[in-house]
């Protein structure tokens, strides 16, 4: 499944590229949501730009430390909501990840006019939406009982 869910991320940045690169905004709603090409060299809100190595380093924990949870997570039927949830988060890791690599940047397309936000891209979607939803789930889901295989265990008294 991440697999399929990176290749339609690179998919849509590579339609953005070959569509909106050096074009005028497509318009999809007037003055509300416009299709625009943008190279982001930061991340969201323009914040660290320039750091390539950082978002290298950091994607390849986030999703070791993921990776780790996948591992230790009980493989019952109740905790496939969090399972889907970070599959989607390292999508859109990996995803944007390919992109420093490969470019050098991020491309995104993706602009809410309406209220000014940051250019985003589908990859940005699988993350932002599965973190509200991970989110939820520490929240409200689960009980702190069923979260104990995510804590280190516990030094014994002597």
């Amino acid at each position: 499944m991440t697999i399929l869910l990176v290749i339609l991320d690179q998919f849509t940045k590579y339609l953005a590229t070959i569509h909106l690169k050096d074009q005028e905004s497509f318009v999809i709603i007037k003055e509300v949501f416009s299709l625009h090409y943008l190279e982001n060299i930061g991340a969201a809100f323009g914040l660290f730009k320039n750091q390539r190595l950082f978002f290298i380093i950091s994607t390849v924990m986030i999703v070791s430390v993921i990776l780790w949870f996948f591992i230790k997570m009980p493989k019952v039927r109740r905790y496939h909501p969090m399972i889907v949830s970070m599959i989607f988060v390292v999508a859109g890791a990996l995803g944007n990840f390919i992109d420093r690599v490969r470019v050098g940047y991020v491309i995104d397309f993706f602009y809410f006019e309406l209220i000014n936000f940051p250019i985003f891209n589908v990859a940005d979607c699988y993350i932002v939406v599965s973190l509200f939803i991970l989110a939820f789930l520490f929240l409200f889901y689960y009980k702190e009982e069923e979260l104990a295989f995510f804590s280190l265990p516990k030094e014994k008294k002597e």
